[in-house]
């Protein structure tokens, strides 16, 4: 029950800090990680771990069909080449600046510190479409970043495993190129005829509250199962999106297309905010896992990190 009354407290909380971010002009993200931060040194305040595989689903398969079903095949298209050089080049060189620091700084093993560098590597999307959506961008850059924000992460998350892998012995690094290839091929094609068999199904359901249930089913379980037979499951979900997007208005009701859309809305959002004021609560465990002897250069090097990875971006780009 109190996990419950928490989860509670943490939405109401998330809402007012979502309408002082508005208030203030700043991203509500970095507001709702401040005050996950804030709540797990409070006294008392309940250890909380979710399995990484599970945050996975939960967190980012919902928020990247929604943010995949927005997007426009036509600008994808059209900013081909900038798409490619952020989703692909700049996480690409981000991770090996942060992997040559992480090596030379704190002596970590190359697949350590690759590894390290996936995960920084890719700027977060709900931030930048925060930011965004404050100023008159013109929309050029507005589809570039959103595009780009579908892509990165199944860059990062890629060298990220490959890089685990090697860690542990299971794959070589130079024989990471294949892999590579066929999971980005094996995920388009999957990724389309899944969309394709969901919507033979939906157009089938007359119901909207049924409709909207099997959506986020078939989303879940459409990254699941990219997840078991090794493909991306970032682009799988990006592919199966914009194919239902391209054809849903058409044999959809505009009743159930009103209904899904309201829906989807309020859960992206509370995803959003359960994902990032749960990042915030992870400071404590990761803080306590730190010897009181390396905690100074633990931050030292958090923090030089951080801004190798500011650097590399504005360099980059």
């Amino acid at each position: 029950m109190a996990l419950f009354e928490l989860t509670l407290i943490l939405l109401l909380t998330a809402v007012a800090l979502t309408a002082l971010s508005r208030r203030l002009e700043v991203p509500y993200p970095s507001l709702l990680a401040l005050a996950g931060v804030a709540i797990a040194f409070v006294p008392g305040a309940p250890m909380i771990e979710i399995d990484p595989e599970l945050a996975l689903a939960l967190f980012i398969a919902p928020v990247l069909l929604d943010a995949a079903y927005d997007t426009l095949l036509r600008d994808l298209k059209r900013y081909r080449l900038s798409l490619l050089l952020l989703a692909l080049g700049a996480v690409v060189f981000t991770t090996v600046v942060v992997a040559f620091v992480g090596w030379k700084m704190a002596g970590l093993p190359i697949a350590a510190a690759i590894a390290l560098g996936a995960i920084v590597a890719p700027p977060d999307a709900v931030a930048a479409s925060a930011v965004l959506g404050q100023f008159k961008v013109p929309h050029r850059i507005t589809a570039i970043l959103q595009g780009e924000s579908l892509l990165n992460d199944a860059t990062a998350l890629l060298i990220y495993r490959l890089a685990v892998s090697a860690a542990l012995g299971s794959i070589m690094l130079s024989n990471a190129i294949p892999v590579i290839l066929l999971s980005t091929i094996g995920s388009l094609i999957a990724g389309y005829l899944l969309g394709r068999l969901s919507l033979l199904t939906l157009t089938r359901i007359e119901d909207a509250a049924s409709s909207t249930v099997v959506q986020f089913a078939g989303t879940f379980g459409v990254w699941i199962l990219a997840d078991k037979l090794g493909l991306s499951a970032i682009i799988t979900i990006v592919v199966y999106a914009i194919t239902i997007a391209r054809r849903a208005p058409r044999r959809m009701s505009a009743r159930r297309r009103v209904s899904t859309y309201s829906v989807w809305e309020s859960a992206v959002f509370v995803l959003n905010v359960l994902a990032f004021v749960l990042m915030g609560l992870q400071a404590r465990s990761i803080v306590g896992r730190l010897s009181g002897e390396g905690q100074g250069e633990a931050f030292l090097f958090a923090a030089t990190v951080l801004v190798v990875v500011i650097v590399a971006r504005l360099v980059w780009v």
